[in-house]
């Protein structure tokens, strides 16, 4: 049922040959929506960490799952992984007839249909729940498909819980399974055998004859299963339980090791997760622990014995032509740097309005900065687009801290993006692009995570929309930025309160003090009186806040931590001819914060200092080569910053 061939098998590492190296083994994993592609990544890295053979995952995804999981297998490169996805979509007329009381709804019951799903010449696979834990090389249970018997094609573990015993409460009436039943957490499917046997007509006999008496399903696939197997006891080759240790209440998962070295796949299958009664939970909570804050980096190594070169694209090429002994190096190498990256690592929801006017304040921030998100989300109550540069560790932080905060959690259109760290320079201008491109509003509106936009600043840009007709015209739309050096500031509410606030000195046009070429153009004295939007020139060193097109130009990525990155973006668009056109009522103020390590390394590194003037030179003679005659005034331009 995938679409087509293409976008089956999309291979975002480089294949290998079987013959020559190591087999693939071949993992299928069901996987919807935010939650559960953001609990995937544990399992994908506890898998990553023992294996010594390729992959190949087969995600069966919602097209939530199969954004978020696409561009992070892209952006990973992990050597000898390939990754093809299965429209799920096209899977729920196959299930969607059964009623099912369990948690994970309609996905639930998605591994009934593997056999019809996945390649007809793929023979066998290992089919894994999202909330599982590998303590060992997978390869070991791959080559559990050599000990199947006879007529045997299911390979599955004991249920360590009670409920299918049926005495659980007064009157529990579990679906039929043989003795304790069996989890299906962890499968293994010989495929080919599967399907000579009529799988698809054999399970879905069993659930029509079921379902007249039990109504519905409580464990999803897992019930249909066992009831399939109740009835032909010979299809299953029973694991040993070791390959799926059952942590929840009601286990009897501690029969199942006599000490560490036993363990070999930890199952949490519980939406309690790790709060479990277990006497070794603290073990296992630390082991899941591990692979969550594990740094998905080091995963890049290549494998011994596979030949796996990565195709020379043009960003390897790009790397490989730098030459290492130049004193900028670190700085130009950063701009080929691919940044594994998650989209959307919490739910998202939001729908743009249709009247073509709507606005996603976009902007990146780090782990310090972290503390400005619930002010912003106070100021601006449309869409919002972050990119947050953090560790795997820092990832699990910010996750805790939005889940405390009553702002944040009752924001469904907040798009968090997180890019993880590498390398040494704070990549802004590719954070910047990240947050834009998942934009979805027609309009955007660039601003900087240190900044709180006025009350009632969205509505005002989306009035401004149809009044300066921004639809059919190339304009920059400037929000006019002040500071405070309060941190403790009575944020005003109109401009008349700000204007009074700048006359006593409780606040300052932006960088009046260090910089003031970066805001100068906005000509804040014809602001004070203006009534009706008004165009300004660009200037050199012009680094306004402006709200763009969704379609405006990106940033220049080879601009990293201090200095020009904004600069650059401004003088791209005067270049392609935006008027830069500033709003007589809007404003942003400039909260106060510790200095950021960047800016420090700025002020004292003198080398550091030196590339940023070669990098700016460079952008200025790669802007007349693509402008010509028109780009001239960036070349002559007294440009001393």
């Amino acid at each position: 049922t995938a679409s087509s061939p293409d976008s089956r098998c999309r291979c975002f590492a480089p294949s290998v040959t079987v013959s020559s190296g190591p087999q693939t083994i071949h993992v299928a994993i069901v996987c919807a929506g935010y939650n559960a592609s953001r609990d995937v990544v544990t399992l994908v890295k506890s898998v990553l960490f023992h294996r010594k053979n390729p992959l190949h995952f087969h995600f069966i995804t919602d097209s939530i799952a199969q954004k978020i999981l696409s561009a992070l297998f892209h952006t990973w490169m992990v050597p000898a992984v390939r990754v093809a996805f299965y429209d799920a979509d096209e899977l729920k007329s196959e299930v969607s007839w059964i009623p099912n009381k369990h948690y994970s709804g309609i996905y639930g019951l998605m591994k009934l249909v593997l056999t019809k799903t996945l390649p007809s010449d793929l023979q066998k696979v290992i089919v894994l729940d999202t909330d599982i834990t590998f303590a060992t090389d997978i390869a070991e249970l791959w080559a559990v498909f050599h000990k199947f018997k006879g007529q045997q094609v299911l390979g599955l573990v004991e249920n360590q819980s009670d409920w299918y015993l049926g005495n659980l409460w007064k009157n529990h009436r579990p679906w039929p399974a043989l003795g304790r039943g069996f989890n299906t957490g962890v499968i293994l499917l010989l495929l080919d055998r599967l399907r000579k046997l009529r799988w698809e007509q054999m399970w879905r006999l069993t659930a029509e004859r079921e379902l007249m008496g039990m109504l519905s399903t409580s464990l999803a696939d897992q019930d249909i299963f066992n009831a399939v197997i109740k009835q032909n006891p010979f299809l299953v080759h029973q694991l040993p339980c070791f390959w799926n240790v059952q942590l929840s209440d009601h286990t009897r998962s501690e029969k199942c090791y006599k000490d560490v070295s036993d363990l070999k796949v930890i199952h949490w299958n519980s939406p309690k997760k790790l709060r479990v009664k277990n006497k070794h939970v603290e073990f296992f909570r630390n082991l899941y622990l591990t692979f969550l804050e594990y740094d998905g980096n080091l995963l890049r190594r290549e494998l011994f014995g596979c030949p796996s070169e990565f195709p020379e694209g043009p960003q390897t090429m790009s790397l490989i032509s730098l030459d290492e002994d130049d004193p900028c190096y670190e700085f130009r190498r950063e701009r080929f740097t691919v940044h594994r990256t998650h989209l959307y690592f919490l739910h998202y929801e939001y729908e743009p309005s249709s009247d073509g006017t709507d606005v996603t304040l976009v902007a990146q921030l780090s782990m310090d900065r972290l503390q400005m998100l619930e002010a912003i989300c106070k100021h601006w109550e449309g869409p919002i687009s972050l990119a947050l540069y953090l560790s795997d560790a820092e990832a699990q932080q910010f996750l805790r801290y939005a889940q405390g905060s009553e702002v944040l959690m009752s924001r469904g259109n907040v798009g968090y993006h997180i890019v993880y760290k590498e390398g040494q320079f704070y990549p802004v201008n590719l954070l910047r692009n990240v947050a834009m491109r998942q934009v979805h509003t027609p309009y955007m509106f660039l601003s900087d995570i240190d900044f709180l936009p006025m009350y009632g600043l969205y509505e005002y840009l989306r009035k401004s929309v149809v009044q300066l007709d921004m639809a059919n015209t190339k304009k920059a739309l400037v929000v006019p930025a002040f500071e405070t050096l309060r941190y403790r500031l009575s944020f005003p509410k109109s401009k008349a309160e700000l204007l009074s606030q700048l006359d006593m000195g409780t606040l300052f046009t932006f960088r009046y003090h260090v910089w003031t070429k970066g805001h100068a153009p906005t000509n804040f004295a014809k602001w004070r009186t203006a009534t009706m939007p008004y165009r300004v020139q660009w200037e050199p060193d012009f680094e306004p806040y402006v709200m763009v097109r969704r379609d405006s130009p990106e940033y220049d990525r080879r601009f990293v931590g201090f200095g020009w990155n904004k600069v650059a973006h401004i003088m791209e668009l005067d270049a392609q001819e935006y008027d830069f056109v500033v709003l007589p009522n809007a404003y942003m103020i400039h909260m106060p914060h510790a200095p950021s390590f960047d800016i420090t390394k700025f002020r004292s590194n003198k080398q550091y200092r030196v590339c940023l003037k070669t990098l700016k030179e460079e952008f200025q003679q790669n802007m007349s080569r693509r402008f010509g005659f028109a780009a001239l005034k960036y070349m002559t331009a007294d440009n001393n910053s």
